[in-house]
């Protein structure tokens, strides 16, 4: 219930800096930084509250999130059937928002380790061949991020 109530009052307060003559960056709900590390943490009930906030972005809007994706970029979004899609689609939520708080390097390593979190959870509806082979194919992109996810110029290729 909070949920609702916060982005309607940073919808309210947003509006009221607009009409006051601030600027757009001056709306931006303070809370935010809180928000977005609430949804980049490693634990099911983050990734849970970041789904339900993209299912509902309007709510969000005063917040400026960059919600854009391109899933898992250049690797398959469901390999071998394992449907990795929205896990790849948080991980760049986090990189995305973090690189535009000027804020990346600093938590790099954890959203790194959240889409790991996230993989390990699609892995675990399997048993079996299915699941040590979904896992294998997890720890794979994971490693992929965590290598790749930052080049030499400080850009990163996966988002």
């Amino acid at each position: 219930m909070r949920r609702r109530f916060v982005p309607a009052l940073a919808a309210a307060a947003a509006l009221a800096g607009v009409l006051a003559g601030t600027s757009p960056a001056a709306a931006v709900p303070a809370d935010k930084p809180q928000v977005l590390g609430n949804w980049t943490r490693t634990s099911a009930a983050s990734y849970q509250a970041w789904a339900a906030a993209r299912q509902n972005r309007d709510d969000w809007a005063a917040y400026a999130f960059d919600w854009s994706t391109d899933y898992c970029t250049s690797s398959p979004d469901n390999p071998f059937g394992f449907p990795f899609r929205n896990a790849c689609a948080r991980h760049d939520f986090g990189y995305r928002n973090y690189r535009r708080a000027d804020a990346y390097q600093a938590h790099k390593p954890r959203l790194d380790e959240a889409f790991h979190a996230d993989l390990r959870r699609v892995c675990a509806r399997y048993a079996g061949a299915k699941k040590v082979s979904c896992e294998g194919t997890a720890w794979t992109y994971y490693q992929a991020v965590r290598g790749l996810g930052i080049s030499s110029d400080g850009q990163t290729p996966h988002s």
